[in-house]
């Protein structure tokens, strides 16, 4: 199975030159598609009684995740996700540390140089290429592996809000991602936009955080833009594709628990 997805992979990527830039339309839907999410966002983080958004595709929520449990959502639109040329990808995670706080989490997210400890083997580098008072410009080397290994340095621009000492956020957009040929090698570079396959157009992530209950409930949103999938062979390498947002997003939220547990 892996065999025929690395070949149906390569089939998809083989013409990705015509599409290494994310189309103008697929850019413009997407900058549309994040302005009505962090509208949403701004109007929750106003009130501690809504701060987070609930969970209302899974019952007793709150018990399973005191319990232990994350719960992950798909948030993306059916009639949304595909754009000229793109796919977007909308997934929203939440999980509860007993005993953690917010000014724990806060630690956490903003010592960037220790991202490559919390988030290995995700996060390989990090180095703040800015920062005054609760923004941070951030250079990230990460890498994804499912069935390929891809390697790209990712710039964003972080922001940092607080509501109170139990209520926070953080908004971080992409600024740049570029794909590295040859990691780690004497022939390391990055790749030309003619070369680049798409793998990740646009990737922000949105965090908001609440203290209660003797411990930090997280909630971590998602929204990334990549290219899309030729229909032949869409039936079988879509499932893969839309599984590559969720499963990075699951490893953030539980290397996130992680760390803040220790």
């Amino acid at each position: 199975m892996i065999g025929r997805l690395l070949l149906l992979w390569a089939l998809v990527t083989a013409s990705g030159a015509a599409l290494a830039e994310a189309p103008a339309a697929a850019v413009a839907a997407f900058n549309s598609y994040v302005g009505a999410v962090e509208s949403r966002l701004a109007e929750q983080h106003r009130s501690p009684n809504r701060f987070m958004a609930p969970i209302a595709s899974v019952s007793d929520s709150e018990a399973r995740l005191r319990k232990g449990e994350s719960i992950v959502e798909r948030l993306t639109p059916a009639a949304g996700a595909d754009l000229p040329g793109a796919m977007l990808h909308d997934w929203r995670g939440t999980a509860f540390v007993p005993g953690a706080t917010a000014a724990d989490f806060e630690r956490l997210m903003t010592d960037y140089n220790s991202y490559p400890r919390h988030f290995s083997p995700q996060v390989i580098q990090t180095k703040i290429l800015d920062h005054q008072n609760d923004f941070f410009r951030v250079l990230m080397r990460v890498r994804q592996k499912h069935v390929i290994t891809v390697v790209m340095d990712t710039t964003y621009d972080i922001t940092h809000g607080r509501l109170d000492t139990r209520h926070g956020y953080s908004i971080s957009r992409s600024t740049q991602i570029q794909e590295i040929a040859s990691p780690g090698t004497s022939s390391e570079r990055a790749m030309s936009s003619k070369e680049e396959h798409g793998f990740l157009w646009r990737l922000n992530t949105y965090w908001s955080y609440e203290e209660r209950d003797g411990g930090l409930y997280m909630q971590i949103e998602s929204v990334s833009l990549t290219r899309s999938i030729p229909s032949g062979v869409a039936w079988i390498i879509r499932p893969f594709v839309e599984s590559i947002p969720r499963e990075s997003l699951e490893f953030t939220l539980r290397a996130t628990t992680n760390a803040l547990r220790k």
